[in-house]
Formats: structure tokens, C-alpha cells, sequence
């Protein structure tokens, strides 16, 4: 439907739109703070679940409007590439959600978030084995490695549910490196909510907005990356990864700053382990085999992720309070890792 704007028009459109969801994005985690607090979920599982699902909107957006019309590429970059660059966010949160205090991996780093990196490293890992297979390996509409995708996906939900619901003092439910930070959160979502039911409809309201603002992000991305003449692996794995990121970057910053730092990381560690959940919604609706498909470039780009991932867990592993330029090592490396991995994406592409 955006096919006969003028280009500066596209542009401001995908502008307000970037700017809906960062607004929506602030707003949800505030509600889902309260909405943990109140169903006793804990910071991690909320992160996991209620954020990821909901700042991940726009991917589903995407997905299903690529999957509709045979646009795989667009939708598997995207996907894979938002896996990487929604880690760089943590990155961001480093930077301007804690400032000079400790680094993010010091404050968040506890057993939950490493069985939530265990889970996103195994489906990852699931994606590289599909790819080896014959496109024909059809099973509903799909083959087994996107089912088995949902079964680790849904299995780790499970998983850090009980040790959420267990709350034992054992190490494992613990956090690993003892949060020096002791002072009270900045702006605790109960001074803005008294009741539930304004938490939940403020969240389903930024929900609804996310997505809707989500759609005309790739719509009007869509439209900018012909225009300019950008390759649908290129596009969807930098610019319009980056643009459907915004709701992570929002959120986040918002949890760090309200200091529920297990939360802004379970986001980013849930949400990239609900992405490639959706390459089962892509092959029913396109009734392709999604992952036999894959190509070089994809198969970088979650290489790329796993990589991402593990220099986090090693952080939350071996916590440090040395920083560097507001950020902690582990930061820095993977900043410095993933602008390298666009340049080689710009030499596979």
C-alpha cells in the first residue's frame, strides 16, 4: 500500500513509527514489571516470556507478510540477523542504562539467564543441523528441525518456570555475582500502577501499538531498500533488523534504569530465542521448507549469534566491574565482533 509514496514520505513514516515503538516498548516494561511483581514470575521469566514475545512483534509482522508473499529471504535475514543485533543491544544497555556503576553482566548475572543462553545456543545449533537436510524432508508443512525448534524453545520456558516458581535459596535459582547495588529502584512500577487491571491494559494497548507500528515499519522499509537498491539479506539483516530492534533497545534501557537487570537481559536472551520459533509460522504459511534453504549468508549470521551469546555467558560466568568507555569487556567484544561480522556479511552478500 506504500508503493506510490514519494520517498520522503516513506521515510517519515518509518520514522513515527520507530518512534511508536520506542515509546510502546518504555511503557510495556514498566507494566510488565508490575505484572511479574504481581504474578510472582520474577524479573528473568518476565523478561522471557512477556517481554520477549511482546518487543518481538514486529519480527512476527514480518515474517508472516514475507512468508505470504515468497519473500523468504527477507524474512530469514531478518530473523538471523535480528538475533545478532538485538545481542548488540545489550551493548546499548551497558552504555546508557547503567552508566559508570558495574557492567550489565555484573548486575544481571545469575543461573537463570545462563539456562536461558543454553537454550538459545541449543536452537541455534538446530538451525545449522537443518540446514544439511534435503528441502523434502517435509513434515506438516515443515520439517522435524522447526518442531524440534518449538519443543526446546517451549521446554526451556518450562524449565526456568520452575526455578522461578521453586524460589529455594539454592545457587542455582541465586545470583551468581552478589549485586552491590543496593539502593532502591529509581522509578518502581508500582508508583505507577496501583492495580493490575491498568498494568494489563497499558501492556495490551503498547502491544497492539508495537505491532501495528511494526507492519508499517516493514512496509516502508521494504519500499526504502528497493529505492535505494539494498539486497533483502542486507537490508533485513542490518537496517531493518536494527529498526525492529527498537522495542529491545527501549525496554531495556527502561528495565536497567528501574534496575531490574535480570529482566532487560532475559528480554534480549528470550526474544532471540523466540525468533527462530517463527520459521515454523513462515513454512506453514509459505508451505516451503524453510531451513534446507538456508543460505551461506544465513548460516553466518547464526554462527554469529552463538558467538554473541556465549562472550555474554562468559561474562555472567566470570563477572568483572572493569569497564571500558561505560562498557564491560564482554561488551566490548562483542561490539567489536559484530561490526566485523557485518563487513564479512557485506562480502558474503
Amino acid at each position: 500500500m506504500f508503493a506510490g509514496f514519494s520517498t520522503p514520505l516513506l521515510i517519515m513514516i518509518f520514522l513515527a513509527a520507530s518512534i511508536v515503538v520506542w515509546v510502546a516498548g518504555t511503557r510495556i516494561t514498566y507494566a510488565t514489571d508490575f505484572i511479574a511483581g504481581y504474578y510472582k514470575l520474577g524479573e528473568a521469566f518476565g523478561g522471557l516470556v512477556l517481554l520477549a514475545i511482546v518487543t518481538n512483534l514486529p519480527e512476527i509482522v514480518i515474517t508472516v507478510v514475507a512468508a505470504n508473499n515468497h519473500d523468504m529471504d527477507m524474512a530469514i535475514s531478518n530473523l538471523l540477523g535480528g538475533i545478532g543485533i538485538q545481542t548488540v543491544v545489550l551493548v546499548l544497555i551497558d552504555i546508557f542504562g547503567l552508566g559508570k556503576t558495574a557492567p550489565l553482566s555484573f548486575k544481571s548475572s545469575s543461573y537463570i539467564l545462563l539456562l536461558e543462553g543454553v537454550a538459545l545456543i541449543f536452537i541455534l545449533a538446530i538451525v545449522l543441523i537443518g540446514k544439511q537436510f534435503p528441502p523434502g524432508l517435509i513434515f506438516f508443512r515443515t520439517t522435524p528441525f522447526e518442531w524440534l525448534i518449538v519443543l526446546v524453545w517451549l521446554g526451556s520456558i518450562y524449565l526456568i518456570s520452575k526455578q522461578t516458581a521453586s524460589g529455594s535459596p539454592h545457587p542455582r535459582n541465586g545470583v551468581i555475582a552478589r549485586n552491590t547495588d543496593a539502593a532502591p529502584k529509581k522509578e518502581n512500577a508500582e508508583t505507577r500502577f496501583q492495580s493490575i487491571n491498568p498494568a494489563l491494559f497499558v501492556f495490551s494497548i503498547c502491544a497492539i501499538a508495537t505491532l501495528v507500528a511494526g507492519w508499517a515499519l516493514e512496509e516502508t522499509g521494504s519500499q526504502l531498500a528497493d529505492r535505494f537498491g539494498m539486497g533483502g539479506v542486507l537490508f533485513g539483516a542490518t537496517f531493518l533488523a536494527l529498526s525492529t530492534a527498537l522495542p529491545e533497545i527501549s525496554t531495556g534501557i527502561a528495565s536497567a534504569r528501574i534496575k531490574d537487570y535480570q529482566m532487560a537481559v532475559s528480554d534480549i536472551f528470550g526474544g532471540n530465542a523466540f525468533l527462530p520459533v517463527l520459521f515454523i509460522l513462515a513454512s506453514v504459511i509459505s508451505g516451503d521448507a524453510i531451513l534446507p534453504s538456508l543460505k551461506a549468508s544465513d548460516s553466518y549470521l547464526t554462527c554469529i549469534g552463538i558467538i554473541l551469546t556465549g562472550i555474554y555467558m562468559v561474562g555472567m560466568l566470570l563477572p568483572r566491574k572493569k569497564q571500558f568507555l561505560r562498557m564491560g569487556m564482554d561488551s566490548v567484544a562483542v561490539l567489536i565482533i559484530y561490526l566485523l561480522s557485518i563487513y564479512g556479511l557485506l562480502i558474503l552478500s
